[in-house]
């Protein structure tokens, strides 16, 4: 499945924690809107130990929006791991530079390198694959 890319442009909007269901503050799933926003979380990213879970999404992708509620919940769940949401239209190169071609895509992070991907919206195989990278 090919990855197709709209024409909207880049939000300068600072990153903001997204609530579940826009009331749960629980949730932790940052959403990232520029170069030097997805930069910044990178290098705090690359000096930790934590495992990173990104989701390359897009808005107009109903399996995205399908996977929004588990996702954010498992920015609760698994709160030793962070958790990026990243709009491929956004930012289309931090998306190419990943290699996403199609959506959703769930890459997980350690050290600086991709360990596991999950592309569909699976959220049993994602929540397992968490699990593993959590204890690995």
């Amino acid at each position: 499945m090919g990855l197709v890319f709209s024409g909207a442009s880049c939000n300068p909007a600072a990153s903001r924690v997204e609530e579940a269901d826009g009331a749960d503050s629980s949730s932790a799933v940052i959403a990232i809107h520029s170069t030097a926003e997805w930069s910044q979380n990178w290098q705090s990213h690359i000096q930790s130990n934590k495992l990173m879970v990104i989701e390359f999404t897009a808005a107009w992708c109903g399996p995205c929006r399908a996977m929004e509620p588990a996702f954010k919940a498992m920015s609760s769940q698994f709160s030793d791991a962070v958790f990026i949401k990243i709009d491929v239209d956004e930012l289309r190169k931090v998306a190419q530079q990943w290699k996403v071609e199609a959506m959703p895509t769930f890459v997980l992070v350690k050290r600086g390198r991709e360990v596991d991907r999950v592309v569909g919206a699976n959220k049993d195989e994602l929540k397992k694959k968490i699990q593993l990278h959590l204890i690995n």
